[in-house]
């Protein structure tokens, strides 16, 4: 067999047709409802300005719009560039999480936690989105560190700090490396020679702290915060926080965690490596819960059928 015929065997599904799928079902969405799009990229929405339009409640765009206003000046609420975008895993984290808000009921989200083995935070559990803290890291300028949703009970220790991802192929990588002011060398027995380091940030002290340069972050020759910058920054926040870290993304998309076509035992994804990266005494501060399995317990606990089909429609999932 030649190349292309030998592509075609791939016994792991692409990122790329289920990017395709999710691109095909916010066009039709938008179109069906008389939404302005880009006309050379029909799901994304021809403003950004328009990106209550890409929420599927009007209540939940007005709270965003609410707790945008009264958040502190200090502690800005970040909405996305691309919040307008159909694939916008923000606009989607709205979507999913918004209703719960709005109706203060988070048992269908506490089950799909619950039947990942997750514990559930005790007390009086409060969500909120976009949350930050300048001070873990030092960021005393620019956007600082940024999980998409955290909820929080009695117990700082039950904390769940919730990073979302949609068609996204990665977490983001170091901008100091993007924009070639650095050569991507592993920093760990010369903590000097980083940038972000030298000018106080706080992230290789705090890998040091708990553990990470005795595994492969500290002995590789390549610096992993090249690639996976963001991923770090989120769980070391989580940890420091005394909290756990969470990722909520589909299962459709294989840059995560994906399985082989025929032998299931086969796995692979982004988590699944970043993961073999953390200490032994950190596992069980990591997680994962499925878009999917946030919707069948949804269905399950019910009380939110006024919004659900809307939601499958808009990212192309079938009905639970």
């Amino acid at each position: 067999m030649n190349s292309r015929q030998r592509a075609l065997n791939w016994p792991y599904p692409r990122r790329r047709r289920f990017q395709k799928e999710l691109q095909d079902a916010a066009t039709r969405w938008f179109a069906d409802k008389g939404f302005p799009a880009d006309k050379r990229y029909p799901y994304i929405l021809d403003r950004w300005d328009n990106w209550p339009k890409n929420i599927i409640l009007p209540e939940v765009s007005d709270l965003i719009k609410k707790v945008r206003d009264e958040r502190d000046p200090t502690d800005a609420f970040p909405l996305h560039r691309y919040i307008h975008h159909g694939l916008s895993s923000q606009a989607m984290l709205f979507n999913l999480i918004g209703p719960m808000m709005v109706s203060q009921d988070y048992s269908p989200l506490k089950v799909a936690l619950g039947n990942e083995g997750i514990k559930y935070p005790t007390g009086n559990v409060e969500a909120q989105f976009e949350v930050e803290d300048r001070q873990v890291f030092a960021e005393d300028s620019g956007q600082p560190t940024s999980l998409d949703l955290a909820l929080r009970g009695d117990d700082p220790a039950d904390a769940l700090y919730i990073e979302c991802k949609l068609s996204e192929a990665k977490f983001g990588g170091c901008s100091v490396f993007a924009d070639a002011d650095c050569d991507g060398r592993n920093p760990s027995r010369q903590l000097d020679s980083c940038y972000l380091h030298h000018i106080g940030r706080l992230y290789w002290s705090l890998l040091e702290k708990h553990g990470f340069l005795d595994t492969p972050v500290g002995t590789d020759s390549s610096c992993v915060l090249v690639n996976h910058y963001q991923f770090f920054r989120e769980f070391l926040f989580a940890v420091e926080k005394g909290g756990r870290f969470v990722l909520l993304c589909d299962e459709r998309n294989p840059a995560f965690y994906c399985k082989h076509e025929t032998n299931p035992r086969r796995t692979r994804g982004l988590m699944e490596y970043l993961q073999t990266l953390i200490p032994q005494h950190l596992q069980s501060k990591i997680a994962h819960v499925t878009i999917q399995q946030v919707m069948s317990s949804l269905r399950q606990v019910g009380g939110h059928d006024h919004w659900m089909d809307e939601f499958e429609r808009k990212y192309g999932l079938t009905s639970f």
